[in-house]
């Protein structure tokens, strides 16, 4: 008997990328597609997409997994549950944190979270190295060597008191990434505002959820945002700001790009359909949609949406930080605990997709080309995640089959550890019916079939000269004024 020619394939769809739609069959051989074409031989398994969407899985660029918090709690999710979660929601790649806390070493926080994901991940997955100790031999050692290694984005914050890198902590870390040819992604809010809004709050009793929203003025995002897109001009290092949640946020950025300045930029869902009223709610019950930056106003949704659509922001992410709604997580200060002590974040990896095909292609607002883009393919380019993040031949063979007129009550709880779901009882339009990863069917008829550790690390080697060299702030520029050991 004849050996196929293909070793699947998805016959009769309506295939998407980030530019155009199109009918036609697509064939995978080993882990990666061979063919894109109409009346292709047959293969050795045969999947029926008609009247489907055939898209890239979604590639989530911003995900908190098994991970400790500045404060010392865990979140809920292990590799396990969370890539879990991720392949039922269509999501095939994420990226994730290695967080280094206050006195820890680098290469053993990422060794340790490396190990986590080996033993759980069922989705591909990436790291980027969060910063919390930026000490000398975090600079000079460690940092440069695991960007060598494949770590090619570090993530850095600026509040939060454990967490939290200064100023010039900020341009030691920039400038090491520079150096190697590595993006610097930020938390960036100003932490002497959100600090001292939060404590009169306090002190005045204004201690329930609700007034979380009111600890993190909208200042606090547009002051952080000049500062650090000031230094990544002064040094000509591109950046990724994560979750912008304001208009103002959305202009300054949308300015610091027009003049040149290499600043990429995310928001997430609860940002798009969730305002700071979702937080008032009897009680405690609010502190399930505590999450930084807190959600804004029906205007910053609009502000957000008309910015994603101008390329202002290139990347819809759903920052996953799960916490428990009991004393393991969001309520791990006591049964009346202020907003302070709270934990922030909010599950997200499996609601992203739907929610936002039911946004932006049911419901027409962007169409399904720029659903693609913004869910994985500038996720995928950006952080130079290859072979992810696209249909085309040679690419890895992540797929989610979808149907386009599946209606779905969203459940009160999801296939992650969180317990709750932020998100239920919306319906949405169009789900994920059919995962494939790298190939493999790892999502059919609401089940999961991958096995717990079969998730593949991406390292993201640094060629040379990958990221620029050149357009040094004339005061910076070392040849002129310093000497070239500055970077």
């Amino acid at each position: 008997m004849a050996a196929f020619q293909y070793d699947t394939v998805i016959r009769n769809g309506t295939i998407a990328t980030a530019t155009d739609v199109f009918a036609a069959d697509l064939a995978i051989v080993g882990e990666k597609i061979a063919a894109i074409g109409h009346s292709l031989p047959a293969g050795g398994r045969e999947i029926d997409a008609s009247g489907m969407l055939v898209l890239p899985g979604g590639v989530d660029t911003h995900c908190h997994i098994e991970q400790l918090s500045g404060g010392g709690l865990m979140n809920a999710d292990t590799f396990e549950s969370a890539t879990r979660s991720a392949a039922f929601g269509g999501t095939t790649t994420v990226v994730s944190f290695a967080a280094q806390h206050r006195g820890a070493d680098l290469a053993a926080t990422v060794e340790d979270y490396a190990a986590l994901a080996r033993r759980g991940a069922m989705v591909d997955y990436a790291f980027h190295l969060m910063v919390a100790n930026p000490d000398e031999a975090t600079i000079s050692r460690d940092l440069p060597a695991l960007i060598r290694a494949g770590h090619r984005s570090v993530k850095v914050f600026m509040t939060y008191d454990a967490v939290q890198v200064n100023d010039e902590q900020l341009l030691d870390v920039m400038a090491a990434a520079r150096a190697e040819g590595a993006l610097v992604c930020v938390h960036a809010e100003n932490h002497g505002l959100l600090k001292w809004m939060g404590e009169r709050l306090v002190g005045r009793g204004y201690v329930a959820p609700k007034f979380h929203a009111v600890s993190h003025p909208r200042a606090a995002e547009v002051e952080a945002f000049h500062r650090l897109i000031a230094f990544s001009e002064l040094l000509d290092q591109p950046i990724v700001i994560f979750h912008v949640s304001t208009a103002e946020g959305a202009a300054v950025i949308r300015e610091a790009r027009g003049r040149g300045v290499k600043v990429f930029a995310e928001t997430c869902p609860h940002y798009l359909l969730m305002t700071a009223g979702d937080l008032d709610r009897p009680g405690l019950e609010g502190a399930k949609w505590i999450c930084s930056p807190p959600q804004r106003t029906p205007a910053d949704q609009e502000a957000l949406w008309r910015a994603l659509s101008l390329g202002d922001l290139q990347i819809l992410s759903s920052d996953h930080a799960p916490y428990r709604f009991d004393a393991s997580g969001k309520l791990s200060a006591g049964d009346n605990p202020s907003f302070k002590l709270i934990a922030n974040g909010m599950p997200g990896l499996e609601m992203r997709l739907p929610l936002l095909f039911d946004a932006m292609v049911s419901k027409g607002r962007m169409g399904l080309s720029k659903f693609v883009e913004l869910t994985a393919t500038a996720p995928a380019r950006i952080y130079d995640l290859t072979g992810k993040g696209s249909l085309a031949i040679g690419a890895d063979a992540d797929i989610a089959i979808w149907n386009p007129e599946r209606c779905v009550e969203l459940p009160e709880e999801l296939h992650d550890n969180a317990g709750y779901n932020p998100f239920a009882g919306r319906t949405v339009t169009g789900w994920p019916e059919t995962v494939l990863r790298r190939g493999e069917v790892i999502v059919r008829e609401g089940a999961v079939t991958a096995r717990p550790g079969t998730g593949r690390l991406l390292l993201r080697p640094a060629g040379e000269a990958t990221m620029p060299t050149g357009r040094l702030s004339p005061e910076f520029d070392p040849s002129r004024n310093f000497g070239a050991d500055l970077y």
